[in-house]
Order: C-alpha cells, then structure tokens, then sequence
C-alpha cells in the first residue's frame, strides 16, 4: 500500500514521479534508438520496392523479345482475311485468294431422344427416363485434334456411368469439359447436337472426325460418326480451309494458322486476291524504350536523393509524454525532420547506383550492330546536377530501330556465356536482384521475422534492452515508494505518540 504525504504533508506522489524522469532518461535514449532504426527499416524496405518496380518493368520489356518485334500488319479487305505478328523480327507481305473455309464436323440425333413425343427433363435420372438403361453405361468419343489428326484409343474420351445415379446433363456436361467435342440437347427438335472443337477434314482416318461407340446409341438417336450422320442428312464432314498464299495452292485444318511467325486468320470464301504486308511498330518500340529511360531516371533521382538527405542529429524521435504537450502539426514537422537522412551515404544504395551508371555504358561483345547504348541515341546528362539521368536522342533512336530493331533488342537482352556479352537490360537486372538481396539481408522484407535480418536483430536487442530496464525501473520506483511510506508511517507514529503525550501533561492539570 502506497502512503502519499498523509502524514509529511509532502507531495510524495511528485517527488517519486520527477526521481523517476531522472532515471528514465537512458530508457528514452534506447526508445529512441529503436524508433529510429524502425523508420531506417521502413525506408530500406520502400526503396527496395521501388527497385523491385524498375527491375520488373524491365524485365517485362526490355528482355522480350515481343517488344522488339511490334508490327504493323495490315490486309487489303480485313473482312476476308486479317495478319498479326506473333514471333517474327522480319516483315512479311504477300497476297492469299480464299477457296472456302475450315469447317467443324457435326452430327444430330437422327430423331427425338429415347423416342419421346414431347421435350424430356435432361435433368431427370436417365434410369427414369429409360427404364431398359438399368446396367452401367460407357460412352467413348473420339473426334479431330487441333493438329487435323484423329484421336487413338488411348487419346479418346471415355466415360462409364450409372444411369440411375447420372442425368443427361450430368453426361453432356462431362463430355463438354472433357471431350474434344461440345453437345447440347435441344428441347424445340427433341435432339442431341453434337460439334468437334476443332475444324478440318481428317484425312488419314476415312475422314471421320467424330465417332461414337454404340452404347448409348438408342437412347440418344445418334449414328455411330459424323460421316454416316451426313450420308443422313444429320451431320456433315469436317472441311479444310483452302486458299492460294503466294500463288501455292494449299490447304490447312484451322481458320486461324502461322505463316513466317504471323498468324492469318481466314474470315470469308470471296475467292478474289487479296494483299497483305507487314511494317516495323517503331512508335511501339520507342514507346517502350523512353519508358524504360524514364523509370530509369526517376530511380536514380530518388535514390540520390535518398544518400543525399539532410540529417538533422538535434531533432530525434519524440517520447509520448514530450507529444503531449505538442500540436499535430508540431509533431508532423518534428518527425519530419527526425526522419530525415536515415539512409545518408548508405553504401549499399551508393554502390548500386555506381554498378548501374557502368553498365549502361559498357560495351556488350559479340553482338552485329550497335555495342552501346549511345549507338542508338542514349547518352548521359551533361549536366552534373542531374547524377547521371539519361537523355535520348529520338531520331537516331527512331532510326536505329527502324533499320534493325533486332539489334536494339540484342543490345538490351543479349543472353551471352561471359559476363561481358549479356545485355545492358540483362546485367542491369542482374544488379538489381543483387541490391535487393543485400537490402533484405540487412532489413528484411514485409512478414520477414526480425532475426532473419540485421535491423532486426538489432531492434529485438533494443526491445530486450527496453523490457529489461523497465524491470529495473518499476523495482526503483517501488523501491523509493517503500521508503517514503515507511517514512510516513514513522511521522505517523512520531505524531501519534506526541498527541498521547500531550494529552497525558494536559489531562493531569
């Protein structure tokens, strides 16, 4: 129990809490500390996110070769047929005449399902809808590849159900997902359609491109393929497109095929000649060259500006008793100068910044065509001020493009066995996996623990610190307690015997 100048008259309660902001005053220092390094943390872990920002950009496009390879292919009737560039660094022109087009093989049933005389409920058991379906079924399907080959039997779709646990719809729906065909049931016509996912005529098996085991058969009125259905009239065979490229009759399987590393999509038979070309997207490309010299730039700004900062040592972080007696705007000003400088002259940043500015201007070996980045345009600010920025000269980069953007990727990307024949996209990116591998060894990364890294580690030092001297601090405090208390009973006591006395000398009178 705690007595506060009951006795003395003594503001106990004051004196022990001003001995106690004495003896807190190393504890502040530690808060401090730790404050402090837990900003230099965050400020680690936002410029390493900013280096994980450029170095994906960069990889996302300087290192693909489908930036460099950006086309403009247009056709002289887009309604018949359409061209798109998908892997070629070269351009393609030429003119096609289109025959007729690619065609899936269908079939239907050959009259209403299970006989019925009105619509049935696919939903309903198929035991229920057809009581002689009482043992186990398997249906096995096999239909045309997307390569224009027929499926073998162990490539087929197989299913084996039973008929009073499965509906039809159960069934087409299986087929659907798994099968290289599509069916539906429709409920107007009473019957089962049945499409190959795939166009063109099969060739090297009797040009059957759907085929059905028999089980099954009777339930759903369907001929065992696609070629008896047509010879029916409830099915047709599957057709190839047929065209003329470049005065060569030919034919393929798909509507949609590559050529040269561009894909011509056939649209319409209109049997007449039809022009095509292809020219270099140098817009696109230098679109996406600019980019990367202007993500580029805003990262070396902030980064120097980061080692360059000002530190302010007289302003450090604030105790919560020193901001209770501060405004919100007080604070913010404060802290913005304590967190100031926290990443001044760090060695890390200003060696990535050093490896950077040498490898965008070293030569990459064993490449044709440009070696440096000046070769196509990009040199360095003359203005020192700038640390390095880089500036683009947009018609001799325009040009170098243009005239082989091939080039400009290898310069870029060239993935070469020495060190000295990579790239400078490559070996910049390289260097930017090894900043950040350093960063986190030194301040983690978000959900890393703190003795995977050395802040870390230093932080749970200051925190075991902290624990520690509180520990000694509430033992003194109750120490000095203890001492004013007895204190106060002794006063107590001392005015207690001088009132008996003083009554005992007045009552013998």
């Amino acid at each position: 129990m705690r007595i506060s100048g009951l006795a003395s008259g003594m503001d106990t309660e004051t004196m022990v809490k001003e001995l106690m902001s004495a003896h807190r005053l190393p504890l502040e220092k530690i808060e401090q500390k730790k404050t402090y390094m837990e900003w230099q943390r965050d400020d680690y872990r936002a410029v390493n996110q900013k280096i994980f920002d450029f170095r994906t950009q960069t990889s996302d496009s300087l290192l693909r070769l489908s930036t460099f390879i950006k086309k403009t292919a247009s056709s002289s009737s887009p309604d018949d047929v359409t061209v798109k560039n998908i892997n070629s660094v070269s351009n393609f022109s030429g003119s096609i005449s289109i025959q007729s087009l690619a065609e899936q093989a269908t079939m239907r049933s050959n009259g209403r399902v299970n006989g019925s005389a009105t619509a049935i409920n696919v939903k309903e058991k198929l035991s229920t809808l057809d009581t002689s379906l009482t043992d186990s079924q398997t249906i096995t399907i096999k239909a045309i590849k997307q390569d224009g080959t027929m499926q073998t039997d162990e490539e087929a779709f197989s299913l084996t159900f039973d008929p009073s646990e499965k509906s039809l719809q159960d069934v087409l729906d299986k087929i659907n997902s798994d099968s290289n065909v599509s069916a539906f049931y429709d409920s107007f016509t009473g019957k089962i359609s049945i499409t190959s996912k795939y166009s063109g005529n099969n060739a090297t098996g009797a040009e059957i491109e759907i085929e059905m085991s028999d089980e099954f058969k009777n339930f759903t009125q369907l001929d065992t393929n696609n070629v008896d259905a047509a010879w029916t009239g409830n099915g047709s065979e599957g057709k190839n497109a047929k065209f003329t490229l470049d005065g060569l009759v030919t034919e393929r399987n798909s509507n949609t095929f590559t050529v040269n590393g561009y894909e011509l999509t056939l649209k319409k038979a209109s049997n007449t000649n039809i022009t095509f070309s292809s020219a270099t997207d140098t817009d696109g490309i230098l679109e996406s060259v600019t980019k990367f010299v202007d993500e580029y730039n805003k990262l070396i700004e902030n980064l120097n500006k980061e080692i360059k900062e000002d530190k302010y040592r007289d302003f450090q972080p604030l105790s919560d008793e020193q901001k209770e007696d501060m405004t919100d705007k007080q604070i913010e000003q404060w802290e913005e100068k304590a967190k100031s400088g926290t990443l001044r002259n760090d060695s890390t940043i200003t060696s990535a910044l050093s490896q950077m500015r040498s490898i965008l201007f070293s030569e990459v070996d064993g490449v044709t065509g440009a070696s440096r980045l000046s070769d196509i345009g990009i040199t360095t600010s003359a203005n020192y001020l700038d640390n390095g920025k880089l500036i683009i000269d947009e018609e001799k980069l325009k040009k170098a493009i243009s005239d082989d953007p091939n080039q400009v990727y290898e310069l870029f990307a060239a993935d070469g066995e020495t060190d000295g024949e990579k790239g400078v996209a490559r070996r910049l990116v390289a260097a930017m996996d090894e900043t950040r591998k350093n960063i986190i060894t030194k301040a983690g990364s978000d959900g890393s623990v703190n003795n995977s890294f050395t802040l870390g580690r230093l932080l749970d030092n200051y925190k075991e610190q902290i624990s520690s001297f509180e520990d000694r601090l509430t033992a003194l405090e109750d120490r000095y307690w203890k001492q004013f208390t007895a204190m106060e009973t002794a006063i107590q006591k001392a005015n207690s015997q001088s009132t008996y006395l003083s009554n005992m000398f007045t009552s013998s009178y």
